[in-house]
């Protein structure tokens, strides 16, 4: 991490870039909310203005959290110029530490942090609109429905990591941004078999929507046990594959 920081920091205009970029994705979905008629509508399909302010908000953190660390890490693998078609992940796999842990957290983007700031502060934009007040269970389980969604998103990237091994030169995770944009959105705005996929086939659902429930309170116990139980599975199973996938690379010196 602070190895990541001094690279970083050598780059002092990446910081003006990245806020800039940063205030443009929150606008962007700020003013998509407050554009909704809410005059003439007092929610949609169950979400009102509180709703959808949290659901952008953990939307965010979770992005934020993703940019942070283990995207970039894992995004180093793939690609032309990526580790494992180069060869350069020899270095990695002499390392006295395991290869999984050290992929998926070797590098860091300190600049996203202004990302989760902001993300935070929209959920506490949302939680100080007219609503039932936070309670600590609400919050107890928000914390373990974003850490669920955290762990399903880091299996996913991990997968995708995985895949590299395969065919180096494609960046697989292009096809799930494409899927994760979705997760913006509540998926109960969804169609009925979309709503299921988005839930548990690809449950980029899981990772966004489950959480902002549980800041309104509106998350069935039920849906946050299932929610934790797929997490850990996932991670269980991106984990053996993943060690199935190291097994097909070719070092440089190979």
């Amino acid at each position: 991490m602070a190895a990541s920081a001094q690279g970083d920091l050598a780059y002092r205009a990446n910081f003006a870039i990245s806020l800039l970029h940063s205030l443009l994705n929150l606008g962007a979905g700020v003013a998509g909310v407050l554009a909704l008629p809410w005059s003439q509508v007092s929610a949609i399909n169950g979400w009102d203005r509180r709703g959808l302010l949290a659901l952008l908000g953990v939307y965010l953190v979770v992005s934020a959290l993703r940019g942070l660390g283990l995207g970039p890490s894992l995004d180093a693998l793939a690609g032309m110029d990526g580790e494992v078609w180069s060869g350069r992940l020899d270095f990695t796999l002499l390392r006295p530490v395991n290869t999984q842990f050290l992929a998926s957290f070797r590098q860091w983007r300190l600049f996203t942090l202004t990302d989760l700031a902001l993300g935070l502060g929209v959920i506490g934009a949302a939680l100080a609109q007219p609503g039932e007040a936070l309670t600590a269970g609400r919050l107890l389980a928000f914390v373990v429905a974003l850490a669920a969604g955290m762990a399903i998103l880091y299996a996913a990237l991990l997968a995708c990591a995985a895949l590299t091994f395969w065919s180096p030169g494609f960046m697989f995770t292009w096809l799930f941004d494409g899927i994760f944009q979705m997760a913006r959105y509540p998926v109960g705005i969804y169609p009925g078999w979309l709503r299921l996929a988005l839930t548990w086939i690809v449950p980029v659902g899981l990772m966004t929507t489950v959480p902002a429930q549980a800041l309104t309170g509106d998350l069935a116990p039920g849906l946050l046990i299932a929610s934790t139980g797929l997490a850990f599975g996932l991670v269980l199973a991106a984990s053996v594959f993943f060690r199935v996938a190291l097994r097909q690379y070719a070092s440089a010196s190979s």
